[in-house]
């Protein structure tokens, strides 16, 4: 069981067997079919959004209010270890939620009524201009600025210290836009509005 638990991949894997395994005993004659393969897409689409809103509340939440608290000597740890593989994962995080709700949204038929907030779908529609600006500012405003903060680019220090201040701030802007990003996801099915 240690073995298990010692492994990430393993721990994946097993959490995937599990789920198999409850599915199956839950609904034995489970039907493959176009609904199913609507929620499972809408399944993938929650999974990569926790993953992405998670890190993103764990840099703002957690991270950025500790940096000042580590002293100098440990920052590396951070800044060469932790944030750049988070920032990976944060990254391909938002890809993975922008691609699998498009994909949610298209199945379904409402990807353009929902992007052109037509009614009935504009609470479905904000939500998703709203995680489109997020995932730009993850992947063209915070990305860029932090390799220069994290010295993966090499710029002057005042450059540095500059991009870190614009990454932060454009983290703190999407972590502002999370709350009624994640509100109008789920108002549009549960009657929020």
């Amino acid at each position: 069981m240690t073995k298990l638990f010692q492994s990430l991949l393993y721990t994946l894997i097993a959490g995937v067997i599990l789920l198999i395994l409850l599915v199956a005993a839950v609904n034995p004659a489970i039907e493959l079919g176009h609904a199913w393969g609507m929620f499972f897409m809408r399944w993938l689409h929650v999974l990569s959004a926790i993953m992405w809103i998670g890190l993103l509340w764990y840099f703002n939440f957690v991270q950025i209010p500790s940096m000042p608290k580590i002293p100098d000597e440990q920052k590396p740890a951070i800044s060469k270890v932790i944030a750049p593989e988070a920032l990976f994962w944060f990254r391909y995080a938002a890809l993975a939620t922008v691609v699998t709700g498009l994909l949610v949204a298209a199945m379904n038929g409402y990807v353009m009524a929902a992007l052109s907030l037509t009614q009935p779908f504009v609470a479905i529609g904000i939500g998703m201009w709203i995680a489109l600006i997020m995932a730009f500012n993850v992947w063209f405003i915070i990305w860029p600025n932090q390799q220069k903060a994290l010295g993966m680019v090499d710029v002057t220090p005042e450059e540095k210290a500059k991009a870190g201040k614009m990454a932060m701030l454009t983290s703190r802007a999407n972590t502002l836009l999370s709350i009624p990003m994640l509100y109008m996801m789920v108002a549009q099915s549960h009657g929020g509005l």
